[in-house]
């Protein structure tokens, strides 16, 4: 879907300016990515949508069951195991509601829960717009126990995985999203 009116972009590029901007890094990668999505959305809300050639705001989420396997799916197009998460869409208000509603789309399962604050950003090259680049603000997500997924139309399989034995091929900056999601979901369990 074309994005043809780039107003309706306004609130989910004021939420991820200012997400973005309180957020603390994981890694000095991390960090790096950051500065550069935020000087990115200098360019106003255009940044969020998958027409701004010089690339866009995506929004991924690391899906982790209550036993800390991970939740991958083989994606389609690139065929590579990869986090759920794509574009941006211009319903989306905040980046935690586009990183939900992407999780619950991929993952066909009912009664996510996601962190509020991103845990990681990864900027990626993608074929968007004949090349472009994905500044992916990627959140923790977790599942409800029992949970089964169910393949999307985007992906040819979804598997959960040890987080020390994850599948190859594995798509790019996926594993460094493991351990901050596990040291978030082990201060969820000593709450």
């Amino acid at each position: 879907m074309p994005d043809t009116d780039l107003t309706t972009y306004a609130d989910l590029h004021a939420d991820a300016v200012a997400a973005l901007s309180r957020q603390t890094a994981t890694s000095p990668a991390a960090g790096a990515a950051r500065d550069r999505t935020l000087a990115l959305l200098a360019d106003g809300p255009a940044a969020m949508s998958r027409t701004h050639r010089a690339g866009h705001v995506t929004a991924s989420a690391l899906v982790l069951d209550p036993d800390g396997r991970v939740l991958l799916c083989l994606h389609g197009k690139i065929r590579r195991w990869v986090q759920l998460g794509g574009h941006c869409e211009p319903g989306d208000r905040t980046l935690v509601a586009a990183a939900l509603r992407e999780a619950t789309e991929e993952s066909g399962i009912a009664g996510l829960t996601i962190e509020p604050e991103p845990i990681d950003v990864d900027i990626h090259q993608v074929a968007c717009q004949g090349g472009s680049f994905h500044y992916d603000v990627r959140y923790a997500v977790l599942a409800p126990a029992g949970a089964v997924e169910q393949v999307s139309a985007e992906s040819e399989a979804l598997g959960w995985f040890p987080p020390d034995r994850l599948p190859e091929p594995l798509a790019h900056a996926t594993a460094q999203l493991v351990p901050p999601a596990l040291a978030l979901l082990a201060r969820r369990a000593a709450r």
